[in-house]
Parts: structure tokens; sequence; C-alpha cells
């Protein structure tokens, strides 16, 4: 089993789109299990994935299985991980199985920052909490792939699945600010891997023993795995379009900063590889697909494509192949 979080702590980017439509694509086209966790407070994916009597059933007291906020509840309160199922239910057009999300995720910032600096120095109950997705994934490894959607920060909460994750892969849109977040994405797994790891290190020192989540002993394993660019459409600024050759400028950049920054988290890739993709521009295929609750590569005419349309969703189809592909191509050779 693969665990992926779906990353960049800029928003606008295409994120949420990318992930529920490659994981349908994995799912309903190669044939794989796929999980996904809606670990985004704003819950986008989950809104993306289910239709509005699904939602409505998702946070009705008397009917929800529960939501992500479940799984971490158990350890706001001191009992451990969860004992009971996770909370997953499965998306009727996408295919996928789902832990829903939930906007009360925002409130447990705190309660993981604190436990954080605890389990740097090594304490117990910090490295339980910071390690809380890890036991997560250790319960899910009847799936191929377990894909995580994150809001577009570097707190707490993602800090503690990118910890817990194999990899992260980075969609990118074609402004400064994409290639700025890189640079904090960096900066920030730097500094998270040297503190969980110096919290391994003294949890074995003072107990005398490994700390471990499923029986095993934990590591960091993090691995960057890839981005995937937008193509550009020309903005307007003060009335005025900003010319091409300045997005052109940034899309140049975008290798090497991505080279720079991030490759060091995967030595076993060729740098060349690290593109898997370019999304097109979809025009009013994005909101269709919302709409309708479907992948883009599967809207019919029932959901409301209609002329050149059909082009743009197969070529859709064959741009979400070259993406899986290219991912798959990375992730076996990150094994070797």
């Amino acid at each position: 089993m693969d665990s992926i979080v779906i990353f960049n702590n800029k928003g606008g980017v295409g994120k949420t789109t990318l992930l529920s439509n490659l994981s349908a694509f994995l799912k309903i086209v190669k044939g794989k299990k796929v999980l996904i966790v809606d670990a985004d407070p704003q819950c986008n994916a989950t809104a993306y994935l289910f239709p509005f009597p699904d939602i409505d059933k998702i946070y009705d007291n008397h009917e929800s299985k529960g939501t992500l906020y479940d799984v971490l509840r158990p350890v706001q309160r001191g009992r451990g991980y969860l004992k009971t199922a996770l909370p997953i239910i499965t998306s009727p057009n996408f295919k996928v199985d789902v832990i829903p999300g939930d906007p009360r995720l925002s409130l447990m910032e705190d309660f993981l920052g604190k436990d954080w600096i605890d389990g740097r120095a090594g304490d117990h109950r910090g490295l339980q909490t910071t390690l809380v997705f890890k036991d997560l994934l250790c319960r899910t490894s009847i799936y191929d792939y377990v894909i995580f959607d994150v809001g577009p920060s570097l707190g707490a909460l993602n800090r503690a699945i990118l910890i817990a994750c194999d990899y992260f892969l980075v969609p990118m849109s074609s402004d400064i600010f994409s290639l700025r977040a890189i640079e904090n994405i960096s900066l920030a797994l730097k500094e998270w891997k040297e503190g969980i790891e110096l919290g391994l290190s003294e949890y074995k020192r003072k107990e005398m023993e490994n700390y471990e989540v499923g029986d095993r002993p934990f590591s960091w394993n993090l691995k960057f795995i890839g981005y995937v660019t937008q193509q550009y459409t020309a903005k307007t600024v003060n009335g005025s379009k900003i010319p091409v050759n300045a997005f052109e400028k940034i899309i140049k950049k975008i290798p090497g900063t991505i080279k720079r920054e991030l490759g060091p988290f995967n030595n076993l890739l060729d740098p060349s590889s690290f593109k898997l993709g370019e999304i097109p521009n979809l025009h009013s295929l994005v909101p269709l697909s919302q709409n309708s609750n479907t992948p883009i590569f599967a809207l019919q005419a029932k959901d409301g494509v209609v002329g050149a349309h059909f082009n743009k969703v197969r070529e859709y189809f064959f741009v979400i192949e070259n993406i899986a592909n290219n991912l798959h191509n990375n992730l076996e050779a990150s094994l070797s």
C-alpha cells in the first residue's frame, strides 16, 4: 500500500480536483483499491465526491458513520487510537472509498501542536498523538493507495499527516507564489524530519526500546514523488493582460526550483521524472464535474456536456492517464 499526500501550502492550485480525478481513474480504469482521506477542514473533497443527499447523511448525527474528526477524538481524550471501525463510505460516481472531512478538524490544530512539542522530547503521549495518522494507515493495508487531501497550510494537522505518509505530490500553478510555496515546504519538511527523529531518539534513550505503531518501529519515510502543473490562462490586472512571457519566465523556473528544494527528498528519482504531467485549461468542465459529482473523464451529455466539450473530456482522459502512469513509474523507481 502506498500513502500519498496531495500537498501545496498555496491554495488555488487545483489540488482537490486533481486528487479526486486521479483517484477515480486509478479505481475505475486501473482497477486499484483506493481510499481518500479528506483531511482538509474545508471538506472540498467530500463535497466533490458525494451528491448533496449523501452529504446530508454524512453530517446527520443519526445516520452518520462518522468523519475523520472521530478518528482523532479518542487520542485527544487520552484514550489511545480509535478502537472501532474507520468511518469509510463509498463515492457513488468516483467509486473510491472515502473517510469524510469535517470542519471541526481545524479545532485539532492546537492539540496537535502542543503534543508535537512533547513528542519532540520523546514523550509517549506526544508521539502517540503525532503519529495518529500512521495508526490509521496501519489499518488500511487492504488498499493499493491511500490518498490524503489536505488544506493549504503548514500547520500541525498537515505535519502529522506528512510525517505518517510515504509520499507527497505537489500541484503547481504558474505564479510566483507557487514557487515561494515550494521553498516553504522544503524548510518545513526538514524541520519536521529533524523533530520527529529527535523525539524517537529521545524515546528510545529513555524507554530503552523503539517507539512502535502497529507493532512496528516507526521511522520517517516521506519521499517526494512528483509535481503536476496547470496550463496558465493570461490574467487581467488593473484592466491589462499580463504578458505571456511573464508566465513563461515563471514556468521555466519551476523545474529548477523543484529539483533544488524537493529533489533531496527523493534521490532515487531522476529529476527529469519529477514532472508527472500538465493539466490543460478545462474551461467549464470543472463546474460541470462538481455539479454532477462525476469525474471529469466520465462526464456525459446528461451531465451537461455539449459540442466541443466532448473533445475536452476525451483530452482530459489521456491527461489523467499520463499522470497516473508517470506516478506509477515513480513509485516503482522509489522502491529501488
